[in-house]
């Protein structure tokens, strides 16, 4: 039965009445508008039209109405309300537009079956829409007395062919036939003769899409997302108020987190959203208010932690939208539900269960509303033996041809800091330069900490050319976690460093604030984004924490950049991605780099005791990454990666001494306002560089 009850004709006024609204002109409204005003919906949000439900549709109802947009894609997983926005379309042209619609769905029983099932009862709902009702009505053809006509259609070839519309709808895109070809071109052509009247609405999951970067999106719905204002949504923590999205692949990605070993009822009830700023967790029940303070953020565009909006909205005719299963007010089981399914997908796969591989694609795109994952198989790709077998003979300490910058990265130990120097050139080709072993108590000593970070921060390698010059290193970072004090000590040796004007904000790359000097934390959980950079200041009192808000740190997924760097080592000639490994290490920095393996659900472990020098070339590469190693353009790069007649890093070296207790670049002379270093004999100090010297 119609949800309203509307009255019958009873005289012939009322048809009289309808003839001639027939025949005014229309007033523009906007399908949002009309939405908000007119439109009625069933089942457990029975009435009219709440946007309070499901706020993220708003913006892209009003999308469709925008001048300059001329297509909207609305990705997400089902059960969303994405395709409430077509239905709005259809209605909204019904009653106020009067144009031609084609509605193409991907087979013939798909369109059947949703003309039967969905829009025959909701015209039924929405009589008014019909303007005294339909001159033809079949499952294929609707004409309506106002002159809207709807034909509903199977994407084939035969249906794109002498078929002209003015609004165009491609529903279950991603289920096309790829035979098609160009299927985004064919809808976009049946548009064609309406100039910027027309618009093409692509509504789909993510189905045939791969990976989680833009560059990975080459089919599907998700290519035409990403070329578009590639629209996020932002919400505000209800605990401490900071802003964050449940989008992967956002600065500050709210992942879903849950105990991935524990039985599924577990998984279930203790999913939670995690704020990625202080570290709330936050249970399902607040999703619905969350969902009211959201915002869509684009391309160009910025927010803050406390929602203020910087940056422009890039120019675009192609208006994008991602609606992640996080976002959803309509999911049975919630969050909960999301996560136990993942998990009972993700363990069939590791089994090695018959089909399996296609369920877990069907949870992650149909319900999560996000790209499948490309399978990896178990451990790693390449052996130590194999490694060492590729070693070439490259002085310790020194830049070769082909490096455009440098990174460094200190990974802290019980009784030492290991530094790691990695070189970077074009494609992301990379160099070990230096490594050293550098003696000291991190837990406890802030003279030691001094020390390696100078030798991290302020190094400065020599040209391979003999020119004299030195490069100096652009970045570095460090480990902030590890023995209890460890944490106090990192966040207090960045204050020193700052407060003497040797930790400087560089800019912002990629939405991140880029930093010459970082503190780090590697995230296990899987939906960690790749890197953010976050002030944390927790608000909770169940946790203690040395940072007050004024320090930065590096939040990166652990297990994505062990994936990118498995890929870098099965890269087997040099070029693009390849790591070139010097004849000075030893069999134990190979075994090191191999140490841990990958288990079928993408998580990383543990097979050997060390693997410091993994966690090395990890940092190295997150340090790199921050300071936009993956959106270089290596054909006009930025000057301190430019080439090195004109690179800004590459100089005489400084004319004052070196310390003594450091070598040249490894420790350079101590800075205003820090303790200088004691001398070796006082303190124990030493430095075991790499190549088994020992500089004390």
């Amino acid at each position: 039965m119609p949800l309203i009850n509307l009255p019958d004709y009873v005289s012939g006024y009322g048809l009289v009445a309808e003839a001639l609204d027939a025949l005014l002109p229309r007033r523009r409204v906007s399908v949002a508008e009309w939405t908000r005003a007119s439109r009625y919906v069933r089942g457990a949000h029975a009435g009219l039209w709440n946007p309070d439900i499901a706020p993220y549709l708003e913006e892209p109802m009003e999308a469709f109405d925008t001048d300059g947009v001329e297509e909207i894609a609305l990705v997400g997983p089902g059960r969303c309300g994405k395709t409430t926005v077509a239905e709005s379309v259809l209605l909204k042209t019904i009653k106020a537009d009067s144009a031609p619609i084609g509605w193409y769905a991907n087979t013939d029983d798909v369109v059947k079956s949703y003309v039967k099932t969905t829009v025959n009862p909701l015209l039924d709902d929405h009589e008014a829409a019909r303007a005294g009702g339909t001159l033809d009505d079949s499952l294929s053809f609707k004409r309506f007395l106002r002159g809207t006509a709807v034909e509903f259609l199977a994407a084939s070839d035969a249906n794109f062919r002498n078929k002209t519309f003015r609004y165009v709808i491609g529903d279950e895109f991603d289920g096309y036939d790829p035979a098609l070809g160009d299927a985004r071109g064919l809808l976009n052509m049946r548009r064609a003769t309406e100039g910027r009247l027309g618009r093409t609405l692509f509504v789909s999951h993510p189905d045939r899409a791969e990976g989680n970067t833009p560059t990975d999106w080459r089919r599907g719905i998700m290519a035409i997302y990403a070329a578009s204002t590639r629209c996020t949504w932002w919400w505000a923590c209800p605990h401490c108020g900071a802003y964050s999205s449940p989008n992967p692949g956002t600065v500050r990605h709210m992942a879903i987190v849950y105990p991935a070993d524990a039985a599924l009822e577990t998984i279930a009830a203790e999913a939670r959203l995690l704020c990625p700023v202080n570290g709330c967790l936050i249970e399902d029940r607040s999703r619905t208010a969350m969902n009211r303070t959201g915002r869509w953020i684009g391309a160009g565009q910025a927010i803050d932690q406390d929602g203020t909006i910087t940056g422009m909205r890039m120019p675009n005719s192609v208006a994008g939208y991602w609606i992640v299963g996080a976002m959803s007010p309509f999911l049975l089981a919630g969050i909960g539900g999301l996560a136990a399914a993942r998990v009972e997908a993700e363990r069939a796969v590791e089994a090695g269960d018959d089909g399996a591989d296609v369920t877990l694609r069907q949870v992650l795109t149909k319900q999560w509303g996000i790209p499948n994952q490309p399978p990896v198989a178990k451990g790693n790709a390449i052996d130590a033996a194999t490694l060492a077998a590729r070693a070439e003979t490259l002085p310790i300490g020194v830049v070769p041809a082909g490096v455009r910058f440098l990174t460094a990265f200190l990974d802290i130990q019980a009784n030492r800091f290991e530094l790691l120097v990695r070189g970077w050139g074009d494609g992301g080709e990379s160099w070990i330069i230096d490594h050293q072993a550098i003696q000291g108590e991190p837990a406890t000593a802030p003279d030691d900490w001094d020390a390696a970070i100078r030798a991290a921060l302020h190094g400065a390698y020599p040209l391979a050319d003999g020119s004299g010059r030195v490069m100096k290193v652009r970045g570095a970072g460090y480990d902030s976690g590890g023995a209890p004090g460890v944490t106090e000590q990192a966040y207090a040796a960045w204050k020193r460093f700052r407060n003497t004007g040797h930790a400087r904000r560089l800019g912002v790359i990629g939405a991140r604030d880029a930093w010459n000097l970082l503190p780090t934390k590697g995230m296990s959980t899987m939906g960690a984004y790749r890197l953010t950079v976050d002030y944390p200041d927790t608000v909770r009192k169940d946790r203690k924490t040395a940072a007050k808000g004024e320090i930065p740190l590096g939040k990166f997924n652990a297990n994505q950049f062990k994936d990118a760097l498995a890929g870098q080592l099965a890269v087997a000639m040099p070029g693009r991605n390849y790591i070139h490994l010097p004849d000075w290490m030893t069999p134990d920095h190979f075994g090191q780099m191999v140490a841990e393996t990958r288990k079928a659900n993408g998580a990383w472990e543990k097979v050997a005791k060390a693997n410091e020098w993994l966690d090395l070339l990890v940092g190295t590469h997150v340090i790199a990454h921050l300071h936009g190693l993956n959106r270089l353009n290596w054909a006009n790069p930025p000057g301190w990666a430019a080439d090195w007649a004109t690179n800004t890093a590459v100089g005489l070296p400084d004319a004052r001494p070196a310390p003594v207790a450091v070598p040249r670049a490894a420790m350079p002379a101590p800075m205003p306002g820090l303790p200088p270093p004691l001398p070796p004999a006082a303190r124990g100090f030493a430095i075991n560089r790499s190549g088994g010297r020992v500089l004390a």
